[in-house]
């Protein structure tokens, strides 16, 4: 018989949702066209990866060095880790060499380790809303509880919430930026602030929260915007991240976790994720693109097409008339439910469908009475689905 919980889970109508919408789009498609459906359900960035992934690809296919497709540490490769802080050094701001880094499989990996690293039972983490669906499973996955906080009327970080949620079963805050579902950055000053009420919280009770900064998205801004750094500011901070968003590469599950090098804690920690890695099952993140990554983590990247289709997405919404958060970065949009539908952002949804328009429930992201578009797809999807939403809106 398998578990109860995980059965209750699996059962839940609300539990999958974005993947169930992404499966149902394609069944639609095959009915009606590709070219008549309108599938917004799932972030899966349709650029290309960069001309210099692909040429490292090719090099580290071409290897025939013994032995290249075997184990290696469970922290991953040497000159991986080494190329990884790197990278982590010029966004932070601060020196960080490769003892920081643990390779993992993807961001989702990255980050059950680190809530395997840090929790224990009972233990809380703090998240403002919304937030990106599977944080509550994975923080469950260790016997931890998720705290949701609200955030401003802006979606930035709301601190004094934060300070107000903290409390003794505190382990960590997580903060994602630029923001899934919101497309929200949270700005140099909010983070000096959260690092202000951690620290005094720490001082005041002898345990630091850890600030565990989830950053896929991170290269993906507009306007010039740029994601504030947190190792500057805070000792007990911890990036999780992968090359699935700005590299294009979902699907090859290649991430890692980096301590700040100030924590007092960061041997341990590695020490400790590294095992996690280990006894988790993923054992090491993949051996081959651990390679290519460590020759081309710096490739140059054009997201100048997701915020053309930011706008016209926004376009769509301000003819269909329906109200959004304006994106800094990602490539989602945040979209508020039609008043006469009150906050069932589920039934919305489900009437979305009978328009072929497929989109995930704000109730998925601990976002009731909102809904996210994905406008990582193509383009002729966003510019076609104009009159869909149009009509969708006014048959409501």
């Amino acid at each position: 018989m398998i578990s109860r919980n995980i059965k209750a889970i699996v059962e839940s109508p609300s539990n999958g949702v974005i993947r169930k919408m992404f499966e149902e789009g394609a069944v639609l498609k095959q009915k009606f066209g590709a070219d008549k459906v309108f599938d917004f359900s799932i972030g899966n960035p349709d650029l290309d990866p960069p001309a210099k992934v692909v040429d490292a690809v090719k090099e580290v296919a071409a290897d025939l060095t013994h032995l290249r497709h075997g184990y290696m540490p469970n922290a991953g490769y040497p000159e991986t880790r080494a190329a990884m802080a790197e990278k982590t050094a010029k966004e932070q701001g601060v020196p960080v060499d490769g003892s920081c880094v643990v390779m993992e499989v993807g961001a989702g990996g990255a980050l059950n380790v680190i809530f395997k690293t840090l929790l224990n039972p009972g233990d809380e983490v703090v998240i403002p809303c919304p937030f990106f669906a599977e944080y509550t499973h994975y923080v469950h996955n260790y016997g931890g509880e998720i705290v949701p906080v609200k955030t401003a009327e802006d979606f930035g970080l709301d601190v004094s919430a934060i300070k107000n949620a903290l409390n003794e079963k505190t382990a960590a805050v997580l903060i994602n930026s630029p923001n899934n579902p919101t497309g929200k950055i949270y700005s140099e000053q909010e983070i000096k602030d959260l690092a202000a009420v951690l620290k005094e919280f720490g001082e005041k009770t002898g345990r630091y929260p850890y600030l565990i900064c989830d950053e896929p998205y991170r290269a993906i801004t507009y306007d010039n915007k740029k994601v504030a750094s947190a190792f500057d500011k805070y000792d007990y901070t911890v990036i999780a991240t992968s090359f699935a968003k700005n590299l294009s590469l979902p699907g090859e599950r290649v991430g890692y976790v980096c301590i700040n090098p100030a924590c007092p804690e960061k041997a341990d920690f590695i020490a400790a994720a590294i095992f996690c890695t280990r006894v988790l099952g993923f054992v090491n993140s993949p051996a081959f693109f651990q390679k290519v990554i460590a020759k081309s983590w710096d490739a140059e990247c054009d997201f100048s097409t997701y915020e053309k289709r930011a706008k016209e997405i926004s376009e769509v919404m301000d003819y269909a008339g329906l109200k959004y958060v304006k994106p800094e970065g990602a490539f989602y949009l945040w979209v508020k439910v039609p008043d006469k539908f009150g906050d069932d952002d589920m039934a919305f949804v489900n009437h979305l469908k009978k328009y072929n328009i497929l989109c995930a429930p704000g109730s998925g992201f601990a976002g009731k009475g909102w809904f996210r578009i994905a406008y990582c797809c193509a383009e002729a999807t966003i510019l076609n689905s104009k009159e869909a939403f149009k009509k969708a809106v006014e048959e409501a």
